[in-house]
C-alpha cells in the first residue's frame, strides 16, 4: 500500500508527464508547420513515449492500492521561436522532469517503501537517456550555426534517423 505522500507525489509525476506528452505534441505540430518533418516526427515519438511513461506510473498507482488522479493540463505553447530554443526548451523540461523523479526517489526512500524506490530506477535511468538525447540534439544544432540553409535541412534529416535508432536501442 502507498503512503500518502507517495501516493501524492506520485499522482503530481502521472500530471507532469502527461504536461511533457502535450509540450512535445505541441512541438511536433509547430516543427511540422515549418516544414522540418523529421523533426515533426522525432517528437511525435517523444510525445507517445511520455504518455507511455505517465501510463506506466498510473497502472503502478493503481497496483499497489492507490489512484491514479488524472487532472487537467495547462495548454503548452504554440510556437517555439526556432529549432534551437525548442531543443533548449525540451532540455530544460528534461532536466525540470529529471529533478522531479529524484525528489519522487528520496520520498520513497523516507518512507521506506522499497517496491516504488525500485519502480523509480527505471525512471532515473530514463532520465539519463532523455537529458543526454536533448544535449545531442543541441550540440548538432550548435554546428550548424545559424540554422539557416541546408545545415538545416541536413539536421531535419539526421533527427529522423537519431529518433528511429533511439526506439530500435530501446527494445533491444
Amino acid at each position: 500500500m502507498l503512503s500518502d505522500k507517495i501516493l501524492n507525489a506520485l499522482n503530481k509525476q502521472v500530471t507532469l508527464e502527461a504536461e511533457s506528452s502535450q509540450t512535445y505534441l505541441a512541438m511536433a505540430s509547430w516543427a511540422e508547420t515549418q516544414g522540418m518533418e523529421g523533426v515533426a516526427d522525432f517528437m511525435y515519438k517523444h510525445s507517445d513515449e511520455e504518455r507511455a511513461h505517465m501510463l506506466k506510473l498510473v497502472r503502478y498507482i493503481n497496483e499497489r492500492g492507490g489512484h491514479a488522479i488524472i487532472c487537467a493540463l495547462r495548454t503548452p505553447s504554440t510556437s517555439f521561436g526556432t529549432m534551437k530554443q525548442m531543443f533548449k526548451l525540451l532540455l530544460e523540461h528534461e532536466v525540470l522532469v529529471s529533478r522531479s523523479i529524484n525528489n519522487l526517489v528520496e520520498i520513497a526512500l523516507n518512507e521506506k517503501d522499497h517496491a516504488t524506490h525500485n519502480f523509480l530506477q527505471w525512471y532515473v535511468s530514463e532520465q539519463i537517456e532523455e537529458e543526454a538525447l536533448a544535449r545531442l540534439i543541441l550540440d548538432k544544432i550548435n554546428l550548424i550555426g545559424d540554422e539557416k540553409g541546408g545545415g538545416l535541412y541536413l539536421f531535419d534529416n539526421d533527427i529522423r534517423n537519431l529518433g528511429a535508432k533511439s526506439a530500435v536501442d530501446k527494445t533491444l
